[in-house]
């Protein structure tokens, strides 16, 4: 499975960005999508996970009711929206993609946050 993120840059303090994560195969309505987040210096982090059904989303402390994960299977893709942006959200945002056992990862984008 090829998993790709986009949509990273740089925004100021406030402001909003939506990543976005594609993923490769025809299983695609059957994958969990999580995000996870790697801060300057510091390990990588989980931040949100959709369900293969999108019937269920959860989220870290952190950013809870300030990103949402949603999906389009139509698409093979997930997407991160991320608002009301702080410079502590400034990391590489990579997507995971779960399958039974098995697990991809992305290469990351970078959002940058400024004050």
């Amino acid at each position: 499975v090829e998993v790709v993120e986009s949509g990273g840059g740089s925004v100021q303090a406030g402001g909003s960005l939506r990543l976005s994560c594609t993923a490769s195969g025809q299983t695609f309505s059957s994958y969990h999508m999580a995000w996870f987040r790697r801060p300057p210096g510091k390990d990588r982090e989980f931040v949100a996970v959709i369900t293969w059904s999108g019937d269920s989303t959860y989220y870290s402390d952190s950013v809870k009711d300030r990103f949402t994960v949603s999906r389009d299977n139509s698409k093979n893709t997930a997407y991160l929206q991320m608002n009301s942006l702080k410079p502590e959200d400034t990391a590489v945002y990579y997507c995971n993609v779960r399958y039974g056992s098995a697990s991809w990862w992305g290469n990351g984008t970078l959002v940058t946050v400024s004050s």
